[in-house]
C-alpha cells in the first residue's frame, strides 16, 4: 500500500454555511483608512467568505456584509469597488434576496459572481431562466471576447461553476464574453457602466485563473492600490484603540494562543498599562502552558498580568454536563465572572475587555444575519447577555493567518506566532459525551503531550493547521500483558487548512502514527485503543465539539 503524503492536494472543500457580520453592530470607532477597500455583499453563498479571502490575497482589504446592509451604508465606506456574492436561491423565488437598484446609482465598480451575476441580468434586462440541466462542479469555459475581465488568458480555461439558473441573455448594452458547458452567457460586461459579472466562481482553486479575474476586476476596473497586508493594519488598529479606550482601564482574557497575545501586544502597544492583563487558568490547558504563558507576557514583554487559578471554579460549574453547547456557554459565561472578580479587585472603573475574536469566530457563531450557527464560540455566541464590559476586539476582521502577520510585526516570538490553534474552552469540549472530569482532564492532556511531541520531532508542526487529541466518553476491550482491559479510545485529529472555514485530514505518515499510538497506549494506563479521525470540513468541523 502506497503511504499518503503529508500535505497532498484534494482539491477544496467549502464551508456549507458561511454566516457574516454586519460591522456596525460592533460599533466600530471610525478611523480613516489608509488603504482601498472593496465591499462584498453576501447572498448567502457557500463561498462568500471565501470571495473576501481572495481579494485580500490580492492585495485589497475586503469585507463581508450582509447583502441587506443597504447602499448608505456601503457608500458611507467609501470602497472602490463592490463584489455581489452567490447564493442557493432562485432569483425568481419569492423569498430570494433582491437587488437593491441604488447600489447600482452610487457610482462604484461591480462585479456579480454567480447568483450576483444572475440578479444584475434580471434586474438589467437580460433573460435568466431556470434550466433542464443544472452546473455544477468543473466545467470548461470559453471565451469569445475577453473584454477586460479575461484579458491575456487563455480562450479556453477549466472553471468551477455552482447553479441551476442560468443567464441566457446578456442585458442590453452588455457584451457577453464567454460561455460554458451549459452556460450560453457565463460572463458579460458592460465598461460604460462599470458593471460585469461572471457565472464561475473565481475565489475556488478549481477556477485556475479565477486570481488573474479578480485580479482584472481590483487593478484595471476598480483602479486598486493593490498594497493593503494583514501587517498594514497595526498603526490603524492603534488609532482605533486609543479611540475607542481613551484613559480607561482595559482587562484582557490572555489565554497565550496567538490570537489573545496578538490582541494584548497590539493594546498594550496602543495604551501602555492602562491595559492589565487577565491569565485564567481553568485547569483544561495543555501541559506546562500556564507557566509559558506568565514567563512570556509578565518577564518578556512586561506586561502587567494577574494569573487566576481557577480551575476548581470551572470544574464545579462543568460537573454533570455532557452537552457540547452547554459546556462552551457555562465556560464562556465563567470566563467573564472570572474577568468581572478580578475587574474589581483593579478598581471600579475597569470598563474594557479585550478579546482576540477572529473573523471565522464570527462566521461560524452565527454572524448576526440570521445564518445558521456551526457552534458558539465562548468569546461570541458564549458572552451572557448582562456582559458588563465595553469590547475591545482588534482582530475581528481578520483571519487566523492574518493575525499572524500581524503578531510577526508586533515582535511575537516565533513559536506563539505558530502555535497551532486552541480553543477557549480548552480540553473541556475535547471530551466528548461525557462530563469533563479532573481525571479525564489529565488522561487528555497527557495523550496530547504525546502527540504534540511526536509531530514536533517529526519536523511537521508548521505543516499542519491543527493537531489535538480527542477523548470519547467510550470504553473498549483490550488485551495488555495477557489479560484483559476496559480503557479509554483516544482519537487523533490533524488537519490542514489556510483560514479554519475549510480545512482537509492531514495525511500523517504510517511510522509516525504507529509510535504515537504506541506510547499512548504504553505510558498512559487507562488507554488500550488510539484511532485516527479522517474526516474533512465540512461535513465535520475541525474540533468535535
Amino acid at each position: 500500500m502506497t503511504e499518503p503524503r503529508l500535505g497532498e492536494e484534494h482539491g477544496l472543500i467549502t464551508a456549507d454555511v458561511a454566516a457574516t457580520e454586519f460591522a456596525d453592530e460592533s460599533a466600530p470607532i471610525d478611523v480613516p483608512r489608509a488603504v482601498d477597500e472593496v465591499v462584498v455583499l453576501d447572498f448567502g453563498g457557500q463561498y462568500s467568505q471565501l470571495i473576501a479571502r481572495r481579494v485580500r490575497e490580492l492585495g485589497v482589504f475586503s469585507e463581508l456584509l450582509p447583502h441587506h446592509v443597504g447602499a448608505a451604508e456601503v457608500a458611507r465606506r467609501k470602497p472602490k469597488g463592490l463584489i455581489l456574492s452567490g447564493g442557493p436561491a432562485s432569483v425568481y423565488s419569492d423569498h430570494a434576496p433582491k437587488l437593491d437598484r441604488e447600489l447600482l446609482e452610487l457610482g462604484i465598480p461591480v462585479l456579480g459572481i454567480c447568483y450576483g451575476m444572475q440578479l444584475l441580468a434580471l434586474d438589467l434586462g437580460g433573460r435568466v431562466e431556470g434550466a433542464e440541466v443544472g452546473e455544477y462542479g468543473r466545467s470548461q469555459l470559453t471565451v469569445h471576447h475577453p473584454g477586460v475581465l479575461f484579458k491575456d488568458l487563455p480562450a479556453d480555461q477549466p472553471c468551477w461553476m455552482s447553479h441551476r439558473d442560468t443567464v441566457y441573455e446578456a442585458p442590453p448594452g452588455f457584451t457577453a464574453l464567454a460561455a460554458s458547458t451549459q452556460s450560453p452567457v457565463a460572463a458579460f460586461e458592460s465598461v460604460e457602466q462599470d458593471i460585469y459579472g461572471i457565472q464561475f466562481h473565481p475565489e475556488v482553486v478549481h477556477t485556475p485563473y479565477g486570481q488573474h479575474v479578480l485580479t482584472h476586476f481590483l487593478r484595471d476596473v476598480c483602479a486598486c492600490d493593490m498594497t493593503w497586508s494583514a501587517a498594514s493594519i497595526v498603526e490603524e488598529q492603534i488609532a482605533r484603540i486609543r479611540a475607542q479606550v481613551g484613559d480607561g482601564k482595559v482587562i484582557c482574557g490572555l489565554s497565550g494562543g496567538v490570537d489573545s497575545s496578538v490582541a494584548a501586544l497590539l493594546v498594550h502597544r496602543a495604551i501602555g498599562d492602562q491595559l492589565t492583563c487577565v491569565f485564567v487558568d481553568h485547569g483544561m490547558m495543555r501541559k506546562n502552558e500556564g507557566d509559558q504563558v506568565v514567563a512570556t507576557f509578565r518577564d518578556h514583554f512586561h506586561v502587567p498580568l494577574v494569573a487566576v487559578d481557577a480551575e476548581q471554579r470551572f470544574l464545579e460549574k462543568l460537573a454533570g454536563v455532557s452537552e457540547p453547547e452547554r459546556k462552551r456557554k457555562i465556560i464562556g459565561a465563567e470566563f467573564i465572572r472570572v474577568f468581572e472578580d478580578e475587574a474589581r479587585r483593579l478598581g471600579d472603573d475597569v470598563r474594557f475587555l479585550v478579546q482576540g475574536t477572529l473573523y471565522s469566530d464570527v462566521i461560524e457563531s452565527g454572524g448576526g444575519t440570521g445564518a445558521a450557527t456551526i457552534k458558539s464560540h465562548h468569546n461570541v455566541g458564549g458572552l451572557p447577555d448582562d456582559l458588563q464590559f465595553d469590547l475591545v476586539e482588534p482582530l475581528r476582521a481578520l483571519f487566523k493567518d492574518e493575525v499572524r502577520a500581524v503578531g510577526a510585526e508586533l515582535g511575537l516570538p516565533e513559536r506563539m506566532v505558530w502555535r497551532q490553534p486552541f480553543p477557549g474552552p480548552g480540553l473541556a469540549i475535547r471530551i466528548v459525551g461525557g462530563e469533563a472530569t479532573k481525571e479525564r482532564l489529565d488522561l487528555l492532556r497527557d495523550a496530547d503531550f504525546i502527540l504534540q511531541d511526536e509531530i514536533r520531532e517529526a519536523g511537521l508542526y508548521r505543516d499542519l493547521w491543527q493537531s489535538f487529541c480527542v477523548l470519547p466518553d467510550v470504553r473498549t476491550v483490550g488485551v495488555q500483558g495477557d489479560e484483559r482491559t476496559y480503557g479509554y479510545v483516544v482519537v487523533i485529529r490533524a488537519v490542514t487548512s489556510d483560514d479554519a472555514m475549510t480545512a482537509d485530514w492531514a495525511r500523517l505518515p504510517y511510522d509516525l502514527l504507529e509510535q504515537i499510538a504506541s506510547r499512548m497506549i504504553n505510558e498512559l494506563r487507562d488507554v488500550n485503543r488510539v484511532v485516527l479521525d479522517i474526516t474533512s470540513k465540512p461535513p465535520g468541523t475541525i474540533e468535535w465539539e
